[in-house]
């Protein structure tokens, strides 16, 4: 199966070899790693955006389910493609082989500019703003503060990633049963008012005194589906998982399980203390609901949307660590970032290279960058996705572990177009701006990667500049032993 076989040969002999990371990660550390990677800031914020575009608390229960649902499907259909494609990189691998280096070095290109590293800075300046808030009470807490702290959360994830998979597993682990804790307090409150009889809020739900179009209904869908964002993470380190075709999908299928139900109960909890006015007049959803149930006690509440940033970040810089490496090892970016520390057994380099990237961005307001680009993430799940009939067509015998229906790559894939479409229609700048950044790959594609006779004087540079940070960093490319 020409490039599919030679792929997956490459990463068995590396394994034979010793060049491979270990496999050390089990069914509890997929878990925590999905569980981790979504429950981000979005279920603490998101409600908003959901309910201002659905005008009622009935219809907006429904969208959430709704995603709940889309982001289940999307992540089957990841646990296929990580199943029959043996190899780490998750969808940058999958369009890779599908459909060949410039659209996977543009997917890398955007999660490079946004996707996961402004995304990481904005989760480490909430994970401090929320957890220095509380000590400066009504008073505005200095932006340098909120900077210093964030880097040092984000050096803190990076030191962790740096020396050992085992302890980013276990932080991930702790932060996710956290977080999780954290939105069961919430729920647990909203129940027991519930059963009390607060439900007056729960009463016609269908029923809204907002004035709110139906062509809003997508805008929604837009907000939920970003609380639900980073379930595609697991197949990134297909390698490191322990029978991944057993792990993957069980780990997929538990945790979006977890999620969704998660995600619905909290929203009805919301509901159940706030009206739909106080809800749409908060900026932290969760943060409101804490202070009106649990007094001086909500600063429990602060600590866990911190912990659920730093878990969030935790999971995606493990994840796209993941990436430039395999991205280095397939030629489209710069070799050192495929090593790997002889004595930590991580992928060192490219973690230490997303660093200095995030903390430039913390400098900034990079919120307007993500709000450019997040159209595209989109497009590329769809593009990924697309790879299960593609496969499906020209690798009928291809061995498939796990298998999902073919209508539900396909409803996948026109959903995601439909999102897409929408945020054309809703804020075509954004896209126009986001369109514009991502096709600057274009000339970086080709000047760095498709050109191979570069002069002399640059290719030598940059073997010794890596040469140097071989020896630095007690990296090798060469055989380690295992």
């Amino acid at each position: 199966m020409d490039n599919v076989s030679a792929s997956q040969g490459k990463v068995d002999a590396d394994e034979k070899e010793g060049l491979a990371l270990k496999r050390q990660i089990g069914l509890g550390g997929c878990i925590a790693f999905v569980v981790g990677s979504v429950i981000g800031s979005g279920i603490f914020i998101s409600p908003k955006g959901v309910l201002q575009n659905t005008g009622s608390v009935g219809l907006s229960l429904v969208v959430w389910v709704a995603c709940g649902i889309l982001s289940t499907i999307g992540a089957l259909c990841y646990a296929e493609l990580g199943t029959c494609i043996t190899k780490s990189g998750g969808d940058f691998t999958y369009i890779l082989l599908s459909f060949g280096q410039l659209l996977a070095f543009l997917r890398l290109w955007t999660m490079l500019l946004s996707v996961l590293t402004a995304a990481n800075a904005v989760l480490a300046t909430t994970a401090a703003t929320y957890l220095v808030g509380p000590f400066f009470g009504e008073c505005n807490v200095p932006t340098v503060v909120i900077q210093l702290l964030g880097l040092t959360l984000i050096a803190a994830v990076f030191f962790c990633n740096s020396v050992s998979v085992a302890w980013s597993n276990r932080v991930q682990i702790i932060f996710s049963v956290a977080k999780v804790l954290g939105l069961v307090i919430i729920i647990v409150s909203g129940v027991a008012l519930m059963i009390q009889g607060k439900t007056e809020n729960l009463t016609d739900g269908f029923v809204s005194d907002l004035e709110v179009p139906l062509s809003n209904i997508p805008l929604a869908f837009y907000s939920g589906l970003f609380a639900f964002g980073g379930w595609e993470n697991l197949p990134t380190f297909t390698e490191e998982i322990v029978q991944p075709s057993r792990n993957i999908p069980l780990g997929i299928i538990i945790s979006m399980t977890i999620i969704t139900g998660v995600y619905i109960m909290a929203n009805l909890a919301y509901f159940v203390v706030l009206t739909p006015a106080e809800l749409l007049a908060s900026d932290a959803v969760a943060l409101t609901f804490s202070d009106r149930v649990m007094g001086s006690w909500s600063v429990v509440i602060s600590v866990v949307v911190a912990l659920s940033c730093v878990g969030a970040s935790n999971g995606s810089s493990f994840a796209f660590a993941r990436i430039l490496m395999v991205a280095s090892r397939e030629g489209l970016m710069p070799q050192i970032l495929g090593m790997i520390n002889v004595d930590y057994l991580t992928p060192l380099p490219a973690i230490i290279a997303m660093f200095p990237i995030i903390a430039i961005m913390m400098m900034f307001d990079v919120s307007s960058l993500i709000n450019y680009i997040s159209f595209t993430q989109w497009l590329f799940l769809s593009i990924a996705v697309a790879t299960i009939p593609y496969f499906r067509w020209k690798y009928p015998n291809m061995e498939r572990p796990f298998k999902v229906p073919i209508l539900l790559p396909l409803i996948f894939i026109i959903c995601s177009l439909s999102v897409v479409v929408i945020s054309i229609y809703s804020s075509p700048a954004d896209v126009g701006v986001g369109a514009l950044i991502t096709i600057t790959g274009v000339p970086v594609y080709f000047v760095f990667v498709w050109w191979q006779k570069k002069p002399r004087w640059f290719t030598d540079s940059v073997d010794l500049v890596t040469c140097c940070l071989q020896r630095f960093l007690l990296i090798s490319p060469q055989k380690v032993k295992l």
